[in-house]
């Protein structure tokens, strides 16, 4: 995977991780991919699930070998 250059607030928005991911972040991928993580917070495209969806995308990169820090896990 090629990484981009870092845009807005990937650290905290979801948009922004994804566009960093070179995927798709528009609603429905967001909700597809919240389905295949199991989050089901909220409403879709809800700032809760939104920040559900960060987590269990940064969770997902750290237990892939990728370097999270612990404060982006979601702990």
């Amino acid at each position: 995977m090629r990484l981009k250059p870092a845009p807005g607030n990937y650290q905290s928005s979801i948009v922004d991780l994804l566009k960093l991911l070179d995927m798709d972040s528009s609603l429905g991928a967001r909700k597809e991919l919240a389905n295949g993580l199991n989050v089901h917070v909220g409403t879709d495209g809800s700032a809760q699930e939104n920040i559900a969806l960060h987590r269990a995308v940064m969770a997902q990169l750290a237990e892939k070998g990728g370097k999270v820090p612990d404060s982006l896990r979601g702990h």
